[in-house]
C-alpha cells in the first residue's frame, strides 16, 4: 500500500485530528486486513509527511504497530502485552534512548493501550488503559522478517536503514516533542 499526502491528510482531518503545516506528521498505518489476528509480520507502515519550501514530501516504511507472536506468548507485564490504541497522541514522544542503547522516539506522555494476556494469538482490545508504558518508536534488526518480541506495544521499523532515515528527518526537524497518529489502512481511500 503506497499512500499520498492527500490520502493521509484527508483521513486525519475526517477524524478531527490535527494536520500539521509546520511540524512532522508522523502517521502509523495498521494493516486492517488481518483484523485482530496476530500475523507476526511487518505488515504495517510508518509515514512522515512534511513540507519544505511549500513542497510536501511523504516518506513511508514497512513497520509493525502490533506485538508479535513471541511477545504475545512471553509478555513481560503480568497484565498482558500492550497494543497501542488507534488515535492521535499530541506531543507524546521525544528523542531519547530506547532501552538505554540508541536514540529513538521515546514515549514521554500518556497514550492509550489495550493489554492481552490470554496468549490465544488474537488481540483482545477490550480494556483500555492510559499512561506512560514505554511505547517507543524504534527499529528491529537490519532487515527483520518476523516481529516476534521486537514489539510489546512499540511501533517498530522492519529495516534499520529505514529507521535511520526516519531519525535523520526527526533530528533535522529540531522539535522537542513529536505527535504520532495511528490509523487503520481501511480508513484510507
Amino acid at each position: 500500500m503506497k499512500v499520498t499526502k492527500e490520502q493521509l491528510e484527508n483521513v486525519i482531518k475526517e477524524k478531527g485530528y490535527k494536520w500539521y503545516q509546520n511540524e512532522l506528521n508522523i502517521i502509523g498505518i495498521r494493516n486492517s486486513a488481518p483484523g485482530n489476528t496476530v500475523t507476526n509480520l511487518f505488515d504495517d507502515w510508518i509515514t512522515i509527511t512534511y513540507k519544505v519550501n511549500d513542497v510536501w514530501t511523504v516518506k513511508q516504511w514497512e513497520a509493525t504497530t502490533d506485538p508479535g507472536k513471541k511477545a504475545m506468548i512471553e509478555h513481560q507485564n503480568p497484565g498482558g502485552v500492550a497494543r497501542l490504541v488507534a488515535g492521535q497522541y499530541i506531543h507524546c514522544w521525544q528523542i531519547g534512548k530506547h532501552k538505554n542503547t540508541y536514540e529513538a522516539l521515546k514515549q514521554s506522555a500518556p497514550v492509550k493501550i489495550t493489554r492481552d494476556k490470554d496468549k490465544d494469538m488474537v488481540y483482545d482490545g477490550t480494556v483500555i488503559a492510559e499512561g506512560v508504558f514505554g511505547i517507543n518508536i524504534h527499529k528491529a534488526g537490519a532487515n527483520s522478517t518476523y516481529v516476534e518480541n521486537w514489539s510489546e506495544g512499540c511501533q517498530v521499523f522492519k529495516k534499520e536503514a529505514d529507521f535511520n532515515e526516519f531519525m535523520e528527518l526527526v533530528r533535522k526537524n529540531g522539535a522537542n516533542k513529536f505527535t504520532y497518529t495511528l490509523i487503520e489502512s481501511k480508513e484510507i481511500v
